[in-house]
């Protein structure tokens, strides 16, 4: 069995790294519910529109907390490993009920790490749909860590309360405190090489930052035109717009007629990358007017994709009346890009990425 020969093997380390993470761990959850809840919006829920950054914030402190929760899990396993190995392994029903927890907390913390970088590196190497499993193994961890913070906060408290100086006795290897700073300094540098993906001033020291400029026009590009489905735009192509006041079928070139609004808004996706770019197109608001749409009109926004879950999505309330929720024509000055959603897609303050539907073909006035 393993012993503990080192001084990080402490329960005053284990404690200060335990908080850290139930810190990264807390704002990895949170702002993980809301983006689920923003893609799959139950009734009561709603999202803002401003700060138009809003939706990349709260993307970014997702993946750098989890990211950032790595080092700190590798570090607080290291602290208390030896105890998983104890003998006997069951001694009474709640140290069984710990044992579980613990188990539980372990299976599901490596599950949403390990699948989260998966994701940001848009792998799937699995059979299941990732955003269900993955927001449902949360539920799992986050339930795990209260029951394991429950059981062990007696000892927490004490850990907490004792200066992690105080040495009792001779122990070998890195002091507690330069196993502690070497974790802080681990988990920094890994939250600085990965936030340049949604920091823009960080992304020249952020070696692991993906997808900064590349694509064409100098914006990634997650789905491409042939992976969606999409061929050549012709020019009998027109957008249907459908409200209750009758629908209307315009062309590219009456689109491009029509009252123009620019603006610089963030594409912030979901896999963690965000890049800020000018758009300029018809405003949404001015489109769903001209077919009867009132204020607290919400919208349906139907592609030209052959499938994928997110060939159709629905612009709120709050969205569809924003004044820079635009039915983007040109991006950076340009024409669109066929891969960027020639000839239109939505562009919209505080949404996810998957939610600006690219190759718009028709546009339906619901509520």
């Amino acid at each position: 069995m393993p012993e503990f020969r080192g001084a990080a093997h402490d329960a005053r380390v284990t404690s200060r790294i335990g908080l850290w993470l139930g810190i990264a761990f807390g704002l990895c959850f949170v702002t993980g519910l809301l983006s689920h809840g923003i893609q799959h919006p139950p009734a009561w829920f709603s999202w803002p529109t401003r700060p138009v950054n809003l939706f990349r914030i709260n993307q970014g402190v997702h993946v750098i907390s989890g990211i950032v929760s790595i080092p700190l899990l590798v570090a607080k396993l290291w602290t208390v490993y030896p105890k998983l190995f104890e003998k006997p392994a069951i001694r009474s029903l709640p140290h069984a009920l710990e044992r579980i927890s613990i188990l539980a907390l372990l299976a599901a913390a490596f599950f949403q790490l390990a699948t989260g970088l998966f994701n940001v590196a848009q792998n799937y190497p699995w059979g299941f749909y990732f955003v269900t499993a993955h927001y449902a193994v949360a539920w799992i961890a986050v339930g795990a860590l209260l029951l394991h913070i429950a059981v062990k906060l007696p000892v927490i408290r004490e850990s907490l309360s004792t200066p992690v100086g105080l040495q009792q006795e001779p122990a070998a290897g890195l002091s507690r405190r330069a196993f502690l700073r070497s974790t802080g300094l681990a988990a920094g540098a890994a939250a600085l090489a990965t936030a340049g993906a949604t920091v823009p001033g960080l992304q020249g020291v952020s070696f692991l930052g993906w997808r900064s400029t590349r694509g064409p026009q100098g914006l990634p590009v997650n789905r491409t035109a042939t992976a969606a489905g999409v061929g050549r735009i012709t020019d009998t192509w027109r957008l249907e717009v459908t409200g209750p006041g009758g629908s209307r079928r315009l062309s590219l070139a009456e689109l491009t007629a029509l009252p123009q609004t620019t603006a610089e808004l963030p594409i912030a996706c979901v896999e963690g990358w965000s890049q800020s770019a000018t758009w300029t197109g018809v405003r949404i608001a001015d489109l769903i007017g001209s077919v009867g749409a009132g204020p607290e009109a919400t919208v349906r926004v139907e592609s030209l994709e052959q499938g994928g879950a997110y060939r159709v999505s629905e612009l709120p309330a709050a969205h569809a009346r924003d004044p820079l929720t635009l039915l983007a024509l040109r991006l950076n000055g340009e024409e669109l890009d066929l891969d960027h959603g020639y000839p239109c897609r939505i562009i919209a303050p505080s949404r996810p990425g998957v939610l600006q539907t690219k190759w718009v073909g028709r546009l339906v006035v619901t509520g």
